[in-house]
């Protein structure tokens, strides 16, 4: 990290996510918001008119945001490359869409960070949930061959959903190999964009199905547990997951139930031994000590004394909302252990993540 403060654009700055976005970097130590961008709509606007009635964090607009006007997110890439140190990226458009518009970000020597899901699947673009698997950066370097940059590059952070699982489970297959797990999750309505005001029939409601969302379950860890091989990350094909999911009437904040099973010829921890792996673990985020990341990464809530937790309420705003919460981890009748954790959906798995995300680039110089 070269720079007291970075300039940051926000591409995408209307949306859920975007908004999320601008509440994190108000008053970020090492960022400053410089370029808000969005659609043609909104574009040419003061930010408070452009989102109007649709802000919907908690608080009002931050006075330093309010009245910056709204470039156009696809007319003005070269102008906001020239603007900024790097962009965030959430905008609401079609896959071929984003993929075009990110790689147009990078081949103006601008680094994205991106929410979208777009890019997670092209081998030369890594996928970071930063206390799993930060080495995948290395990848950067390949990436920039293919764009023809000096630069310019395209990071991503997974799908919101695996932040509440995949931790935990990753943290106990470094030791004790996992082979196969049934996950269903519980995501908030918050992930598909919506509030209770706007989505009214989630009240008292559920719905047994997420377009695209159980694909990304089962896909996505496999990359993130993969490794680099000459100029793409290989997806593993250790870990077989099955995914059901489900949307429910919660605010903010995705659960998931765990059943899985460790590879033939591995020897069972015992749940003690799981819990004090979690409790233990620190990633590079902790011993960077990045902004935004928590101080304990999985949080611990024993069967014997926390059968209930963890819940919504009371777990997701832990540590900002970047923490990861476990619980009732105990045997399983058809698997070797069934557990629940949960974790913040637009701040652990959104904005949040992304935040983190670019505090790692930032930290390893790659932002320089």
């Amino acid at each position: 990290m070269k720079k007291e403060k970075y300039k940051v654009g926000i591409i995408g700055a209307t949306g859920m996510v975007g908004q999320r976005f601008i509440t994190l970097l108000a008053d970020h130590p090492w960022y400053d918001v410089a370029v808000l961008a969005a659609s043609p709509r909104s574009a040419g606007k003061a930010y408070k008119d452009a989102v109007g009635a649709k802000w919907c964090m908690d608080g009002e607009i931050p006075a330093n945001i309010a009245d910056m006007t709204v470039m156009n997110a696809t007319d003005d890439v070269e102008k906001i490359a020239g603007m900024v140190d790097f962009v965030f990226c959430a905008v609401d458009m079609n896959k071929d869409e984003i993929k075009a518009l990110e790689e147009r970000y990078a081949k103006a020597e601008c680094p994205v960070v991106s929410n979208n899901s777009a890019h997670r699947h092209t081998p030369d673009v890594p996928m970071i949930i930063p206390e799993i698997n930060p080495e995948h950066l290395d990848i950067i370097p390949a990436q920039r061959e293919r764009l023809g940059t000096k630069r310019g590059f395209i990071a991503v952070k997974s799908n919101c959903s695996l932040q509440s699982y995949l931790p935990a489970m990753a943290v106990i297959n470094e030791k004790y190999p996992i082979d196969h797990a049934l996950v269903t999750t519980y995501q908030a309505i918050s992930g598909a964009g919506k509030t209770f005001e706007t989505w009214p029939e989630m009240v008292d409601n559920l719905i047994p199905y997420i377009g695209g969302e159980e694909m990304k379950s089962e896909v996505e860890p496999n990359k993130i547990l993969g490794k680099i091989a000459g100029k793409e990350i290989v997806p593993s094909t250790d870990l077989a997951i099955e995914c059901q999911t489900y949307r429910v009437p919660v605010s903010n904040g995705h659960t998931a139930a765990i059943f899985f099973s460790f590879k033939d010829g591995v020897k069972k921890p015992s749940v003690e031994e799981m819990e004090n792996m979690w409790r233990e673990y620190k990633g590079e985020p902790q011993t960077l000590e990045l902004p935004h990341a928590p101080k304990q990464f999985i949080y611990v809530h024993t069967e014997a004394e926390e059968p209930s937790m963890p819940q919504i309420k009371t777990a997701r705003e832990i540590d900002g909302g970047m923490a990861i919460s476990c619980g009732r981890l105990r045997e399983s009748t058809q698997y070797d252990y069934k557990m629940v954790s949960m974790s913040h959906n637009t701040l652990r798995g959104a904005a949040g993540g992304a935040v983190l995300l670019a505090e790692l680039l930032t930290a390893k110089g790659w932002m320089d």
